[in-house]
C-alpha cells in the first residue's frame, strides 16, 4: 500500500445491487489525534474505530459543515468523540476511568448509554448552521453493530459496517441498500453474504480497489469521488471567549490563578490565556457573534 493511500475517504456504488459504500483509511491523521494522550490500547483501538466512523458517515450523508460522533455513558468507558469536517479535518478525543477492561465494548458504557450523531450545516444564504442531532440507546456488542442500529433505526435502510483500529492506523467500510429497494431482495443478501467474508486484518491491510473487486467485483462496482483527510481542530480564541462568559462572571474571574487563567485545548493542546482585564472585558463588552455563529469556524 503506498503513502498515495493513506488519509483517505473513498466513495464506490454497486450498480447491479442497489447499494452505496464509503472506504476510509487513516494514518497520519489518526496518529496525530492520539499523540497528545497515552491511551490504554483498548480505549485507543476504539477512538480510532470512533474517528473513522465520523469519517465513514461524512462520505454517506451530505455534510456542509461538520459531522460528530458521540458515545457516552457512567461505566469505565465515559465518552467518545470524533469530529470530521466536510472539509476533512478529523479530530477525536476519550474520556475513560480506571481500571480500564481489557476487553472493551459498548457494554462498558455502562447503563443507560447513548449514541448520538449530530450534523452541523451551514445553508446557502444562511448566517447561523442548523444543528441535527439523532439520538439512539447502546446496545450492541460492538461500535459497528452499534452504528448499524444507528442506521436501522433512524434511516430504516439496512447497513453494515466494518471498523478496525491499531496503533499506528485505522480503516473503515459501510455499504448501505439505496432508498426504495426490498431487504429481502437477493441483491442485498448476496451483497451481504460477501461483506461477512471480509476480516479485520484483510480490511486493515489492504487497498480499497483490491477490496472492492475482491468482494464486489461481479455487482457493477464504480468508484466515485475521493477526499483526502487530515488532523485539523476548530478551536480559537473566540470559542473559548463564549465558554468563559457561559460561566458566568463570578467563577470565571474565581478561575484567575495569579491574575492569570489558562485555557488548553484537549483536542490539539493549543493554549489560550486571559489575565483579569481580558476577562473582565469579555463581561463589559458585547459578543460580537451571534450564538452558534462560531461552530463552523
Amino acid at each position: 500500500m503506498t503513502e498515495k493511500e493513506f488519509d483517505l475517504l473513498h466513495r464506490f456504488i454497486l450498480e447491479r445491487a442497489g447499494v452505496r459504500g464509503v472506504w476510509v483509511r487513516l494514518e497520519h491523521s489518526w496518529q496525530a489525534i492520539q499523540a497528545r494522550t497515552d491511551y490504554p490500547a483498548g480505549v485507543l483501538h476504539r477512538l480510532g474505530e470512533t474517528c473513522t466512523a465520523a469519517a465513514l458517515f461524512t462520505g454517506h450523508i451530505k455534510v456542509d459543515g461538520r459531522l460528530s460522533v458521540q458515545l457516552r455513558g457512567t461505566g469505565a468507558l465515559r465518552t467518545l468523540f470524533a469530529e470530521c469536517t466536510a472539509e476533512g479535518t478529523l479530530r477525536g478525543i476519550a474520556r475513560y476511568e480506571e481500571p480500564v477492561p481489557l476487553a472493551l465494548t459498548p457494554s462498558s458504557f455502562g447503563n443507560g448509554s447513548l449514541l448520538a450523531i449530530t450534523i452541523e450545516t451551514l445553508a446557502p444564504g444562511a448566517r447561523e448552521p442548523v444543528r441535527y442531532q439523532g439520538i439512539v440507546s447502546l446496545e450492541a456488542d460492538s461500535l459497528a453493530a452499534a452504528f448499524e442500529n444507528y442506521f436501522e433505526q433512524s434511516e430504516q435502510l439496512p447497513t453494515h459496517i466494518l471498523l478496525a483500529a491499531t496503533e499506528t492506523h485505522t480503516a473503515g467500510l459501510l455499504v448501505q441498500q439505496l432508498p426504495g429497494q426490498n431487504s429481502e431482495d437477493d441483491a442485498w443478501l448476496r451483497i451481504s453474504a460477501l461483506f461477512e467474508t471480509l476480516e479485520s486484518n484483510e480490511l486493515l491491510n489492504t487497498n480499497h480497489e483490491t477490496i472492492l473487486w475482491r468482494l464486489f467485483h461481479e455487482e457493477g462496482v464504480k468508484l466515485l469521488d475521493q477526499k483526502e483527510l487530515q488532523f485539523g481542530c476548530s478551536c480559537s480564541r473566540s470559542r473559548v471567549e463564549d465558554v468563559i462568559r457561559s460561566l458566568g462572571v463570578d467563577e470565571a474571574m474565581a478561575s484567575l490563578e495569579q491574575e492569570i487563567a489558562t485555557v488548553h485545548c484537549d483536542f490539539c493542546g493549543q493554549a489560550y490565556v486571559f489575565n483579569r482585564e481580558n476577562i473582565e472585558n469579555l463581561f463589559i463588552s458585547p459578543n460580537p457573534s451571534a450564538p452558534g455563529s462560531s461552530l463552523l469556524q
